[in-house]
């Protein structure tokens, strides 16, 4: 089975996680629209933020606050804290 998350040096560890999670999402157009966005940047967080349009924003807020919820209650903390730098950039 192939590996869809390998690491790539190209893209930090944030997008990764956030490629992940968006993984899952694509049965929604903005969920499908971050994440054809995420298989295909290889820039920095803020970057890849800016490229976002308002309505995939705040799809993706809403999709992080989630994540971020569930990643504490597994104590998760690197996790946590990599999503976390991704969803400040969100919300301001």
């Amino acid at each position: 089975m192939k590996v869809l998350f390998e690491r790539d040096e190209n893209v930090n560890q944030s997008l990764l996680f956030v490629r992940e999670i968006m993984a899952g999402h694509t049965e929604s157009k903005f969920g499908k629209s971050i994440y054809d966005k995420l298989t295909n940047f290889s820039h920095d967080t803020e970057d890849f933020v800016r490229s976002l349009t308002g309505d995939e924003m705040y799809y993706l807020n809403n999709v992080l606050a989630e994540a971020i919820d569930y990643s504490n209650q597994e104590r998760d903390d690197e996790r946590s804290m990599q999503l976390n730098r991704v969803y400040e950039l969100l919300t301001i």
